[in-house]
């Protein structure tokens, strides 16, 4: 249970049976009367984001969260498998719960699936994932027209900015918290 004197950006409270995570935090305490705390909270289901004030005394659920490592198995067309690492348990999320992070997912790999009170409801990936490029066009040398960077497509059909001497076959690691060409790969 927490009250307004634990409250701070980043820390996950329930409210109404949904968890929230404090995204801006201002304690704010007036000449007269009880001090309040303004926070914007967002909710991590939906995504909603929405102001409320809080008063001293106002006391909180910890949100039920549970984070476990998982692997990718595949897209079911509506839907992406996903299986636990310790007990091969597989559980389905949706594609809005992904989010953009289905553009960089292949098989097998290695993942953090958020739990509210045992449901799936989001993932982080690693920080930084390799993926092969199945299509670029060749860099003709001189050719600084069209800027310092080309489209490539990976494997999992995202097209992304590359600098020009990455070729078609190679792997490239991308910056999953940017989406964006982190350097190439040597195999």
């Amino acid at each position: 249970m927490y009250e307004c004197g634990d409250l701070k950006k980043g820390l996950k409270i329930e409210i109404d049976g949904d968890p929230y995570v404090i995204v801006q935090f201002q304690f704010v305490k007036p000449g007269k009367g009880q001090a309040l705390y303004k926070c914007k909270l967002k909710n991590m289901i939906t995504g909603r984001q929405f102001d409320r004030t809080f008063r001293s005394g106002d006391k909180f659920n910890e949100a039920n969260l549970e984070e476990f490592e998982m692997e990718y198995l595949y897209d079911d067309g509506g839907s992406l498998c996903f299986m636990n690492t310790s007990t091969y348990n597989q559980e389905f999320l949706s594609k809005d719960q992904v989010g953009d992070a289905k553009d960089l997912l292949k098989e097998n790999i290695l993942c953090q699936v958020l739990f509210f009170q045992g449901n799936p409801i989001g993932l982080t990936l690693p920080n930084f994932i390799d993926l092969k490029i199945i299509k670029a066009d060749p860099w003709v040398k001189g050719d600084t027209a069209s800027g310092s960077t080309k489209p490539a497509t990976l494997e999992t059909g995202l097209i992304l900015q590359v600098p020009p001497f990455v070729e078609e076959g190679e792997t490239v690691r991308i910056d999953t918290r940017t989406g964006e060409y982190s350097e190439r790969v040597k195999g």
